[in-house]
């Protein structure tokens, strides 16, 4: 044993001990393989305060791999908006495997059994449509954080992952944008040529190399496949200027289904 896990658990049955003398604090929850740093703590309070106090556990949640739920596991969230967005906190729900948003639902939710059965099964009939997640984001989102976050959160989603509207690409907050855009390819160019106007042709062949040919991006919009800021561009003779700019800082240009580009003007 090392002296962090030795005094781990002297430190959480003082933690306890100061709690119940300054606070009446009397109980002490966690996960079953907390039990014996609780109880060392109802033991230190029994001794030194000759107070009563309880312990209470519960089985540990874990994932399908066998991973803890935890906050020290990586990969995982926090209530607060601070450590994990709404938009971070839904994608995380909506991101997890069939296994475990069957049981996550019937843990996390208030939701009515035979509703949660009910959806289990139509999951189960089309796991595809990820209703199951869904809902299970959409509660939990709405729970932690409001249902106005949910909303946002839901739009942000869409702009990625669904057919999403420049109203909602603009409505979104900078941090919001932000996160959706995170992992996409970016690219910087110099906010005074956006100002002076460029070319659409030059602006996605030349100034972002978005489009190795002037011929192939002819063939994009020919095609009815290119969008700046979730709108269907079909004029090549369009002048990108300031306008096209969201937050007075970035461009959203998509490439066909599937193909994202962020545009930073600096």
């Amino acid at each position: 044993m090392s002296f962090t896990e030795f005094s781990y658990q002297l430190i959480q049955g003082y933690d306890f001990l100061f709690l119940n003398q300054n606070y009446d604090c009397k109980v002490q929850m966690g996960g079953s393989d907390q039990w014996g740093n609780i109880t060392t703590g109802t033991e230190l309070i029994r001794r030194k305060a000759g107070g009563e106090s309880f312990a209470i556990t519960c089985p540990l949640i874990t994932k399908a791999d066998g991973g803890k739920f935890g906050k020290t596991e990586s990969g995982n969230i926090w209530l607060s908006p601070e450590k994990t967005s709404p938009y971070e906190f839904y994608q995380f729900w909506v991101n997890t495997s069939d296994l475990d948003a069957e049981k996550y639902i019937k843990i996390f939710t208030i939701l009515e059994l035979n509703k949660i059965e009910n959806l289990i099964k139509e999951h189960q009939n089309a796991p595809h449509l990820r209703n199951l997640q869904k809902k299970l984001a959409e509660e939990l989102t709405i729970l932690v954080h409001s249902k106005e976050d949910f909303q946002v959160a839901l739009d942000a989603s869409e702009i990625l992952f669904g057919n999403s509207t420049k109203e909602k690409l603009i409505n979104l907050n900078e941090n919001i944008l932000l996160k959706v855009f995170e992992g996409l390819p970016s690219i910087s160019i110099s906010k005074e040529k956006i100002e002076n106007g460029i070319p659409l042709m030059i602006f996605l062949t030349e100034d972002t190399n978005i489009f190795p040919s002037k011929a192939e991006l002819r063939r994009i919009i020919q095609g009815n496949s290119l969008s700046i800021n979730k709108e269907k561009l079909l004029d090549e003779y369009t002048i990108i200027n300031c306008d096209f700019l969201l937050k007075n800082k970035y461009i959203l240009i998509q490439k066909g289904k599937k193909n994202y580009y962020l545009v930073v003007a600096e």
